[in-house]
Parts: C-alpha cells; structure tokens; sequence
C-alpha cells in the first residue's frame, strides 16, 4: 500500500504505527495508516490480516 520513499513500515513490524496516516474519521475514532493498519482513538489496533491488537488501557488512580 506505500508508495512514498522511504518506505513505511510493514504491518509485521514492531514499529508498524509510525507508518503515514492516510485517511482519519475523528468523528468515528479511526484512521487507516499506508501500511493497511487501522488505528482506533483509544490505542486498539486492526491489522490487515484481521488480527486486532487490543486498547492500551492503563489504570490510574486507585484500584481498591
């Protein structure tokens, strides 16, 4: 899907999200990277084999 030099990092790659945003619906929460990775607002990921890596949710505050 990239077509620009230097190439974006593939979706396999550990750094796949510092590829080009090529298409952003803030109203929806997502946005399509050139490599086919979709990227939701709360930091969930769709990859284009249809695996999903899951929302980074870290706790804060207090827990008990």
């Amino acid at each position: 899907m990239c077509e620009h030099l230097p190439s974006c990092p593939p979706a396999s790659a550990s750094d796949h999200e510092a590829a080009v945003l090529v298409a952003y619906h803030p109203e929806q929460g997502w946005g399509l990277l050139c490599n086919g990775v979709v990227v939701f607002d709360d930091s969930g990921e769709l990859l284009p084999d249809g695996r999903s890596l899951p929302a980074d949710r870290k706790l804060t505050g207090c827990t008990a």
